[in-house]
């Protein structure tokens, strides 16, 4: 690392926020949204020293290297190739809210090994990548369209992981809602049942396969029905206040499919248009149960991470 005291930006990666399983697709499907963390790596004379600004709530968050998922990844690229993390200053912009099924931890853990990969001259090919991500993450429904873009279809065989992206129209309007609380995925997972019934996986095959088709043709009508789910969500609606609501009130409002955004508490919708009106009415879905929102307005990403060097 360089030797005097001045920084010396070495690079900025910039990742998209994700929404996994949207209703069908539990752990198998995801896709990248305009939304976006920013991390940026700096070379110091010594140390680690890490800022990360939270522009969500516009407060600097202060944050042990323990629970530091950016160093986290960068430090598992230098431990496996037997090098030492040092001489380093890490910048986190956070964007996407945390803790709220939108996929900013799975931002933190590619950027770390990105940029670690980078800086020793790129010891690991992006598939080797992948495989390490989703070893930490625990599974590849964020990981892959955060790292790719588009809409991404997961398989985890006993060879390793099988995925197909599908570039998605720009015409397409995302509406997020996020709830003023947080759910931690580990924690979700937990209310999930250990066994279901066969109707129940039926039901989710045909939907999955529906979902896929629509959007990668891009025929969007059957969405309402393609967006159902039986395998988890009305087991996680019991978290959320207001769930059925949300979701009853967006397709009120012309939404063409509507889900929770991962492990949640927030929801997604997909619509052509009045975006701002079925925002709006979600919004004041879960205020009738008590719980503060807020809603954006924004758009698919096809691109996934960008580096900037």
């Amino acid at each position: 690392m360089v030797k005097d005291n001045k920084e010396k930006t070495m690079l900025e990666i910039r990742i998209p926020a994700t929404s996994a399983n949207l209703g069908p697709g539990f752990d198998c499907l995801g896709f990248a949204i305009k939304l976006y963390n920013s991390f940026i790596i700096e070379e110091i004379s010594t140390g680690i020293e890490t800022v990360i600004n939270d522009k969500v709530s516009g407060k600097e968050i202060d944050l042990s290297l323990d629970d530091n998922l950016f160093y986290h990844g960068m430090k598992k690229v230098y431990d496996l190739t037997n090098n030492n993390l040092d001489g380093i200053k890490l910048t986190e912009i956070i964007s996407i809210p945390l803790a709220r099924g939108l996929g900013s931890s799975a931002t933190a853990v590619v950027a770390g090994l990105l940029a670690a990969n980078i800086i020793l001259d790129y010891p690991f090919t992006e598939e080797q990548l992948i495989d390490i991500a989703v070893e930490m993450e625990g599974h590849p429904d964020n990981v892959l369209p955060a790292l790719k873009g588009g809409f991404v279809i997961n398989v985890i065989t006993e060879e390793g992981l099988v995925y197909k992206k599908i570039e998605l129209d720009q015409n397409l309007n995302i509406v997020l809602v996020i709830p003023d609380f947080k759910l931690k995925t580990g924690d979700v997972r937990k209310v999930l049942p250990e066994k279901l019934g066969f109707k129940d996986a039926i039901f989710n095959l045909s939907r999955t396969a529906l979902l896929t088709s629509s959007l990668q043709d891009n025929n969007l009508g059957k969405l309402k029905i393609a967006m159902e789910d039986k395998l988890h969500q009305d087991y996680r609606a019991k978290l959320i206040p207001g769930f059925h609501e949300v979701i009853a009130s967006a397709y009120q409002q012309g939404a063409l499919g509507v889900a929770l955004s991962g492990a949640g508490p927030s929801m997604l919708a997909i619509v052509n248009d009045n975006a701002e009106q079925i925002g709006e009415k979600m919004v004041a879905s879960f205020s009738n149960h008590n719980i503060k929102s807020e809603y954006i307005v924004t758009k698919p990403d096809n691109k996934g991470v960008i580096i900037r060097k």
